[in-house]
């Protein structure tokens, strides 16, 4: 088996147990949250759903990017949230209920939203482009929907085990996505260095800040749920998003490169943010308990 074949198993593996570790310590309720507010779902789509997508379409037309850059950028607007998010959320402060709910109903979403959204931007930018249902659907539920399931009726059937085992599993999961990632990263850094210029840098920043804004104003009068919604909201899920890419620009070699770039500069870009609402989180606890 080959070296690059071992690296993408090892990396879906990794995004299996960290949804399987958070899915230890959910239930179904979690599960169907964001079903049972419509007001807040409505809330959270128009943030990732409707003002990302149009804002990656102006940052195209107003930067002289390299094609993949721009391809990168306008098939991250339509992915949904990236699976390992949830731990960055409740870092910030988020509920776990939110973070949950808002992963299964952008996953579940997603099946429908993102083939159509395609479809829509493609013809916006005279490019038909299109991605099948099929396909979102097997990446979903593969990597969202089904170990979130098995963690769900392992904690039902065993609570305690399910305790015991959820901050193990956690710890692995990391471990083994930064072990995988990292021969990426030496592998394509070449590649990544070529698209910085024109632009390129200033306009991830602009998109993960205009994240961060839309989900932080959109997230309500709970700032727990603002941190939830700002960080699904800058962060997409990058396995959609090369699927995309590969179905309508085969010929686009440098997009990987484009979204791990993105990857790690959003990653950098949303650390004050976290570290922001730590301290007001503290802050806040600190004033209850005077």
């Amino acid at each position: 088996m080959e070296l690059a074949t071992l690296i993408s198993i090892a990396i879906r593996a990794s995004i299996c147990l960290i949804v399987f570790g958070l899915a230890l310590n959910a239930s179904p309720q979690d599960a169907l949250y964001l079903f049972r507010r419509p007001r807040q779902l409505l809330r959270s789509l128009l943030a990732m759903n409707v003002i990302m997508p149009l804002f990656a379409a102006a940052l195209a037309a107003a930067f002289d990017l390299n094609p993949a850059v721009k391809i990168a950028l306008i098939a991250l607007a339509v992915s949904p949230v990236p699976p390992v998010l949830p731990k960055k959320q409740l870092k910030a402060g988020g509920q776990a209920s939110y973070a949950v709910g808002l992963l299964v109903a952008a996953a579940l979403l997603a099946i429908v939203f993102v083939p159509v959204a395609v479809e829509l931007l493609g013809s916006a930018f005279g490019t038909p482009a299109h991605v099948s249902v099929a396909a979102i659907a097997r990446l979903v539920f593969s990597t969202v929907l089904a170990p979130l399931a098995a963690g769900i009726v392992v904690r039902r059937a065993t609570p305690r085990i399910a305790e015991r085992l959820a901050q193990p599993i956690s710890l692995l999961a990391t471990v083994l996505l930064v072990a995988s990632i990292l021969p990426i990263v030496f592998t394509v850094w070449p590649a990544m260095v070529s698209l910085v210029g024109n632009g390129t840098i200033v306009a991830i920043v602009a998109f993960t800040l205009a994240g961060l804004a839309a989900g932080h104003l959109l997230g309500g009068s709970n700032p727990d749920d603002r941190a939830v919604l700002a960080l699904a909201t800058a962060s997409r899920h990058p396995g959609v998003a090369l699927a995309i890419a590969s179905t309508n620009f085969p010929g686009q070699k440098l997009v990987p490169a484009a979204l791990l770039l993105y990857l790690i500069v959003s990653a950098l870009v949303s650390i004050p943010y976290v570290i922001w609402r730590q301290r007001q989180q503290g802050g806040m606890a600190g004033a209850m308990e005077t």
